[in-house]
């Protein structure tokens, strides 16, 4: 429904942040999927053999999968990045920064009643504790930006650009001198720092919490150890590695079905 005193079509600044932040959202949500389960397949390869065994009976298709997973998750990662994205990192926190009255207690009262027409007996007591976020926030989030940004203009952007999101660079030494930019647990904060920012801002908006980056597990070595509780995890990173691995050990446990071939085939490389 159109807000009144609105043209149609046209949002006001709350408006944009909340359609800003869901793409946000889907985007490092959906990079994060498509890194955690290349991430699994390499970590349960390395370390359970009969999945190592049964990757290598199919070595084209699961080279297929790691190879679509990873690129993917590259592609994405510059479109949160890159500032000349439509929708990008900068724009979903500039957004913020300059209608800081977004999240003022009478707007999250606002947005916490919804379409009741009186308050809720608790709003009030609610809002009593909600922070209102100031300039230095913003500007320590910037920093963190700032600092993650630097990471991947400097180690991944160019590899990015040249080799998985357009084939400019075909030279394997050329492509080999990219590649030893790249850092395994760097490119694991990367993303999980992404998903803890999403997470602030959300909790800034939706719940009037002070904007602070929570700590996130981001091995996937260490996810990979730590799925024997049936519960879900605290980020989507940790749920696509359980479900990840729980479809690599199903197929293990299935009987060996070589593809024509196999031996032939390139084996799927463990990761370090």
């Amino acid at each position: 429904m159109t807000r009144v005193g609105l043209p149609c079509g046209v949002m006001n600044a709350e408006q944009q942040f909340e359609s800003e932040l869901e793409v946000f959202r889907k985007e490092c949500e959906g990079a994060s999927q498509f890194f955690y389960a290349y991430r699994a397949v390499h970590e349960a390869a390395k370390h359970e053999r009969r999945v190592f065994r049964s990757l290598n009976e199919n070595p084209l298709f699961w080279n297929t999968v790691v190879g679509a997973l990873q690129t993917s998750a590259l592609i994405a990662l510059g479109r949160i990045f890159d500032q000349n994205s439509p929708h990008n990192l900068d724009k979903v926190l500039r957004i913020a920064r300059d209608n800081s009255e977004i999240f003022s207690k009478a707007a999250l009262g606002r947005r916490k009643q919804g379409n009741q027409r009186e308050a809720p007996d608790w709003l009030a007591e609610y809002l009593r504790d909600v922070y209102m976020p100031t300039t230095t926030d913003f500007r320590r989030l910037k920093r963190h930006v700032k600092k993650y940004r630097k990471i991947y203009e400097s180690n991944y952007r160019e590899l990015r650009h040249q080799v998985y999101a357009h084939k400019v660079a075909s030279d394997p030494a050329e492509i080999q001198r990219l590649l030893a930019k790249t850092d395994i647990r760097e490119v694991e904060r990367l993303f999980v720092f992404l998903l803890k920012l999403y997470e602030t801002l959300w909790q800034l908006f939706v719940n009037g919490r002070k904007p602070v980056l929570r700590p996130l597990r981001y091995s996937a070595k260490r996810l990979r150890n730590s799925l024997s509780s049936p519960s879900r995890g605290r980020g989507v990173h940790e749920d696509i590695t359980r479900e990840a691995v729980k479809v690599l050990n199903a197929c293990a446990a299935q009987p060996s079905v070589p593809a024509g071939g196999a031996k032939s085939a390139p084996r799927l490389k463990r990761s370090r």
